[in-house]
C-alpha cells in the first residue's frame, strides 16, 4: 500500500502550530453573521479567480466575480466557463461535507471524477469529463516547448488512485494531520496527473475537501489558491522537485513541498484571523451596539475597516477606497453607519470628516 514519504520538519511544526492556533480564534469567534456571509463569499471568489488564474485564465478578479454574480462578461467563453465550473465545484463540496453519508464514501474514486466532471464541464470533450486518461500525456515549458513532466502510463493511473484512498482510509493515514494528509493529497493526484485536462484544478479541490472533511473547514472562509498564484512559481517547483526524485510514490521525499503547503495555510488562516479580530470580534464596536447585530454590505465594511486603520475617512478618501461607485451610494454607506451608531460625522458637508464613534 502507499505510504507517504516526509519529515516534520521544525517549521512544518511551527506551522501546524500557528494554524491550530488561529483555527482556534476563528472557530471560537463569535462572528456577525453579515460578515460571516461576505468572508464566505470573498473566500469562494478567491478560490474560484485565482485556482482558475493558476491554469492560464485571463478574467480579472472583478470579471470573475461579475460571472459569479451572473452578469455579462466580455471575454473568451472558456474563461468564464471555467469560472463557472468552479464555482459550481465549490458548491458541491459545501453540501458534500454536511451529507451524511460522507464520512464513508468521501474518499472513493466515485468523488474524485465527479470532482474533475464540474472541473472540466463543457470544456473538454464528453468521452473525457470525469473519466481516468486513457493517453500517454506530458507536460512542456510553454516557452520552449520542453518537456518537464511525464506523468505515469495511463495503464498505472487507477492502481495508484486506489493506492492514494486505500491509504487516506487507513488506520495508519487517518493518524497523520489533516493538513499534512491535504498536502499530500495534492501532491499526489499533480503527480499521479489522473486527467487529460483539469488535473490542477481537481488536486486543489480534492485538497481543499480533506482539510473540510476533517474538522478544518474553519467557517469556510479561507482560500488556498491566492497564496499559490501569488507564489507560483514556488508553488509549481515545490511539485516539480518531487516529480523529478526517483522512484516510486512512496520514494519520492514531500518534506520541501509540505512545508510550502503549510505555509500557505498558515498565511491564509492568519489573514482571516486579523480580519475578524479588526471587525467582527471588536469588543468595542459590539459594546457601542449593545450586543445589537448590524448586517453591513462590503462597501461599509470596507469604509469601517479603513476608518479603523487610519483614523478616520473623507469623502475623498471613501472614493478611492470605492471606485466605481457612485457619490449618492457612498452617501448611503455613511448615513446608514451613523444611523447604526458605529460612525460619527465631523465637520461641514464638503469637508466632512467620517470616524468611528469612541
Amino acid at each position: 500500500m502507499f505510504s507517504p514519504k516526509f519529515t516534520i520538519t521544525s517549521k512544518i511544526l511551527a506551522n501546524i502550530g500557528q494554524i491550530e492556533a488561529s483555527k482556534a480564534i476563528i472557530d471560537a469567534s463569535p462572528i456577525i453573521p453579515a460578515y460571516e456571509r461576505q468572508f464566505q463569499q470573498d473566500a469562494i471568489l478567491r478560490t474560484v479567480h485565482y485556482g482558475t488564474k493558476l491554469e492560464g485564465n485571463d478574467l480579472s478578479f472583478a470579471q470573475a466575480a461579475q460571472v459569479i454574480e451572473g452578469k455579462k462578461v466580455f471575454a473568451a467563453k472558456r474563461d468564464i466557463q471555467e469560472v463557472l465550473n468552479y464555482r459550481q465545484l465549490m458548491s458541491f463540496l459545501e453540501k458534500l461535507i454536511i451529507s451524511e453519508e460522507k464520512k464513508e464514501n468521501i474518499y472513493a474514486l466515485a468523488i474524485l471524477l465527479k470532482v474533475h466532471k464540474l472541473t472540466v464541464n463543457n470544456i473538454v470533450p464528453e468521452e473525457q469529463s470525469g473519466a481516468l486518461r486513457k493517453l500517454q500525456v506530458t507536460i512542456r515549458n510553454t516557452t520552449t516547448d520542453e518537456v518537464f513532466f511525464r506523468p505515469v502510463p495511463p495503464a498505472e493511473v487507477p492502481y495508484l488512485i486506489e493506492d492514494l484512498f486505500a491509504w487516506l482510509n487507513s488506520g495508519e493515514g487517518k493518524q497523520i494531520h489533516p493538513v499534512i494528509r491535504s498536502g499530500i493529497v495534492h501532491y499526489c493526484l499533480a503527480a499521479i496527473h489522473p486527467f487529460t485536462e483539469g488535473n490542477g484544478r481537481t488536486a486543489r479541490a480534492f485538497a481543499t475537501l480533506v482539510l473540510m472533511a476533517e474538522g478544518y473547514n474553519i467557517k469556510r472562509l479561507f482560500s488556498l489558491e491566492e497564496y499559490f498564484d501569488r507564489h507560483a512559481q514556488d508553488y509549481y517547483t515545490s511539485l516539480q522537485a518531487i516529480s523529478n526524485q526517483p522512484g516510486e510514490l512512496s520514494d519520492k521525499d514531500q518534506t520541501k513541498w509540505l512545508e510550502f503547503f503549510t505555509t500557505a495555510l498558515t498565511t491564509e488562516l492568519k489573514a482571516v484571523e486579523e480580519k475578524i479580530r479588526h471587525i467582527s470580534s471588536d469588543i468595542n464596536l459590539k459594546n457601542k451596539l449593545g450586543g445589537k447585530q448590524v448586517p453591513l454590505n462590503e462597501r461599509q465594511i470596507k469604509l469601517v475597516e479603513y476608518m479603523r486603520q487610519f483614523g478616520g475617512i473623507q469623502i475623498s478618501d471613501a472614493k478611492e477606497v470605492l471606485p466605481m461607485v457612485s457619490d449618492d451610494t457612498i452617501w448611503r454607506d455613511f448615513k446608514k453607519l451613523i444611523e447604526a451608531g458605529i460612525v460619527e460625522k465631523r465637520g461641514s458637508t464638503k469637508g466632512a470628516y467620517y470616524t468611528l464613534v469612541s
